[in-house]
């Protein structure tokens, strides 16, 4: 995972991450429509342009954590050795995650929540799920360079991640959902594995 290097980096991290914090927080506390970006703002001490530094609208900001913890997963992806096969290198990263990442996360779990309510919300999440698809294809070009085999797996991938979260809100946590992952993740059968 990426750390800010710079002061000002660190200081925009910090930003974004009160930003999103703030968003999430207020979404869950009124509903989704009861909170303006105004709101936002004021809750995390800025205005409403640092605001739209930021974010281009609330519901970005409230997506932020899930979007951060997808760019984490991409970057372990992209740490594995060079030699290990694409889907083992999915899996591992995965795994990795989670242990760094311990769940449940608070905000994590009311994010998903929200997202199962508000239909703006999952809109926005599934247009950035297709930019994830491509930025997760390009992680594994190294791995896999048949371009359609990668963008197949990376939608695989998505789409039994997508599952396992399902089958594990919808068992109110009965199972702990890495383990419930990882097993939904060894049933797929993926060409050359």
């Amino acid at each position: 995972m990426e750390t800010p290097t710079t002061l000002r980096e660190q200081k925009k991290a910090v930003t974004r991450r009160a930003l999103a914090g703030a968003a999430l927080r207020l979404a869950v506390e009124r509903g989704l429509d009861g909170v303006t970006v105004e709101d936002i703002a004021d809750e995390a001490g800025v205005s409403r342009r640092t605001f739209s530094n930021y974010f281009a609208s609330k519901e970005d900001a409230v997506l932020e954590a899930d979007r951060e913890r997808l760019r984490a997963l991409i970057s372990l992806v992209e740490a594995r050795p060079a030699d290990e096969e694409a889907w083992q290198a999915l899996r591992a990263s995965t795994a990795e995650l989670y242990r760094v990442r311990p769940l449940p996360d608070v905000e994590w779990m009311a994010q998903l929540r929200l997202l199962r309510r508000h239909p703006s919300l999952l809109a926005r999440q599934a247009g950035g799920q297709v930019a994830l698809e491509r930025d997760l294809t390009a992680a594994l070009a190294p791995r896999e360079p048949d371009e359609e085999v990668a963008r197949l797996m990376a939608a695989t991938f998505l789409t039994t991640i997508r599952t396992g979260i399902g089958l594990w809100l919808e068992g109110a946590g009965e199972q702990q959902l890495p383990g419930l992952v990882d097993r939904l993740l060894s049933r797929v059968r993926v060409q050359g594995t």
